[in-house]
């Protein structure tokens, strides 16, 4: 609901500040006086796109701010979602800007926003009946959705669950296409990539694996050299060298400890000494035996070359090289198993269309027991609004199967007897259209949580009886939505909880509208309604008028 309407600089608008109730609210003035900027700044909260002409003549921006109180426990999450701020007390607050030269701002809560975002907001909160509007009612899906809402909430609850059945269906049906879609092989291509793996066979591609290897192979392909080398340390360490002077040391050492005793740690250490010379000795002659006559394994050299080659061609490290072994057996693997895969996804999936198509079957009936009651509710309500002879029909037929089942349904209307009845997208007379949904949302009010609607011209061709019943409906209907609507006859605006009169203030320079309630005035309101009427100074006319709100009362 909306609380408070502030616009400033809108088309001939310099300033109004409105504080909006609950249940029915008209909009009335002269004709061309201006009540179109109202439905303008709605839409502009909406989201609607607008050029910058809207801004007022001489200004450098139009801004509409609004306050609405939304009872809506999914609007927070909507919030997340868009990553908007949440609203504080339930309040949701809108401003919108339309600049003369740069681009316009949208805030919501206080946060930035976009055009895209404020219009899925608007969805939420508002709904727009009249000529040049967006009438979401002429689109079969929202006619859809309307029934289904009808229909109560163990239907709901069905529709949901049928939903997600139908997105699990689809999810296989797209692993099926996925699956034919992938790249299949040829008995040719499936042998070559066979050979291509047969070269990974017997080589161990670990990161250590292939160190190792590399470093065998290099100490075994210089072993000539390398045995001179130990050859050389083992005649340094033993009779030759080291080893023969070790022997007199050590007995040195023992008679130096013997006359100095603080030379004992120093004998210690040299007989430590002589121990890792000679166990250095020994672990030099295990690896000079180990290499043997010299000359690389020819095991060693097949996997040395092996690798080489896998390197040249998919390297440059091992990390690399199991990549592309991994991804020829899983293009092998797949090209191997797709057929049986897609067999088995099939039949998963044709089994589920079997379910599917037996719940879409109750979700159908549900329908079209729903749909007669809809019609019913409104041909009687029609009748109330002045068409006597109309016939109304909500019409269920066959659809693809969806998200929402195999059905689908078709408001259609007829407004005179002997006509055929034809879509509500094809209703030549935006009255006629106007007061159809308004015998619509009576009936749907129940369902539709729109909180916010807005009529334009809903008894455009109407009058007398006719008119005052169009007005007790539109003031029923704001037992359960706040409901807005321009109005040009005294009996509808006789109902409304809120009366905003709008004014246009002219002079050789320029022009101004002007928004003002008068409901809590009674003499200005009796004022509006006599001009209605025909003559605002005329005593009958006046007379006429008191006796509306009377009645109203």
């Amino acid at each position: 609901m909306i609380r408070r309407l502030a616009i400033r600089d809108l088309a001939l608008m310099d300033r109004a500040e409105l504080e909006l109730g609950p249940g029915f609210t008209v909009v009335t003035g002269e004709t061309g006086a201006g009540k179109s900027v109202l439905l303008g700044a709605l839409s502009l909260l909406a989201g609607h796109r607008a050029p910058k002409t809207v801004v007022r003549k001489g200004a450098d921006a139009a801004v509409v701010e609004a306050e609405l109180a939304m009872d809506d426990p999914a609007l927070d999450a909507l919030l997340r979602e868009m990553d908007l701020p949440p609203c504080d007390d339930g309040l949701l607050l809108l401003r919108r800007t339309v600049s003369a030269s740069q681009a316009g701002r949208v805030t919501v809560n206080g946060g930035s926003a976009t055009l895209a975002q404020l219009a899925r907001l608007g969805e939420r909160w508002i709904d727009f009946h009249g000529p040049g509007e967006p009438q979401r009612l002429m689109r079969e899906a929202v006619q859809l959705q309307w029934l289904d809402a009808h229909a109560g909430p163990a239907h709901a609850s069905a529709l949901a669950a049928f939903a997600e059945e139908h997105a699990a269906w689809r999810g296989v049906h797209q692993r099926i296409d996925a699956l034919r879609g992938a790249e299949r092989l040829s008995e040719d291509e499936a042998a070559f990539v066979r050979s291509q793996l047969e070269k990974f066979e017997g080589l161990d591609l670990a990161d250590d694996a292939v160190d190792t290897l590399e470093r065998d192979h290099a100490v075994a392909s210089r072993a000539q050299e390398l045995l001179a080398l130990l050859a050389q340390l083992d005649s340094g360490l033993g009779g030759q060298g080291v080893g023969a002077a070790l022997p007199r040391l050590l007995k040195a050492a023992a008679e130096a400890a013997a006359i100095d005793s603080s030379l004992a740690e120093a004998r210690s250490r040299l007989e430590s000494l002589a121990a890792e010379a000679e166990d250095l000795r020994s672990d030099l002659s295990r690896a000079a035996r180990q290499l043997g006559g010299g000359g690389v394994p020819a095991s060693l050299e097949r996997r040395m070359n092996a690798w080489l080659d896998l390197r040249r061609r998919y390297g440059p490290d091992a990390a690399s090289v199991r990549a592309k072994r991994d991804a020829l057996a899983a293009r092998l693997a797949g090209s191997e198993g797709a057929d049986a895969r897609i067999a088995e996804l099939q039949a998963e999936a044709d089994a589920a269309e079997v379910r599917l198509r037996a719940s879409a079957k109750g979700l159908r009936k549900a329908r079209q027991k729903a749909s007669l009651a809809l019609a019913e509710s409104v041909r009687r309500l029609l009748g109330h609004l002045g068409f006597r002879k109309a016939d109304f029909r909500a019409e269920v037929v066959d659809a693809d199967l969806s998200a929402s089942g195999d059905s689908a349904v078709r408001f259609l209307f007829c407004p005179n007897a002997g006509q055929d009845l034809l879509p509500l997208s094809q209703i030549a007379s935006s009255g006629e259209a106007a007061r159809v949904m308004l015998a619509l949302k009576t009936t749907l009010a129940a369902a539709d949580r729109t909180p916010v609607l807005v009529f334009d011209e809903v008894d455009a061709n109407v009058g007398g009886e006719v008119g005052a019943q169009v007005g007790r409906e539109l003031a029923a209907l704001g037992a359960a939505h706040q409901v807005v609507c321009v109005t040009h006859l005294p009996q509808v605006a006789a109902l409304g909880h809120r009366h905003l009169v709008v004014t246009k203030d002219q002079d050789d320079r320029s022009t101004t509208v002007r928004i003002a309630a008068v409901d809590a005035d009674k003499p200005a309101r009796l004022g509006e309604l006599a001009r209605m009427l025909g003559d605002r100074s005329s005593k009958s006319a006046l007379a006429h008028a008191r006796e509306l709100l009377d009645a109203a009362r």
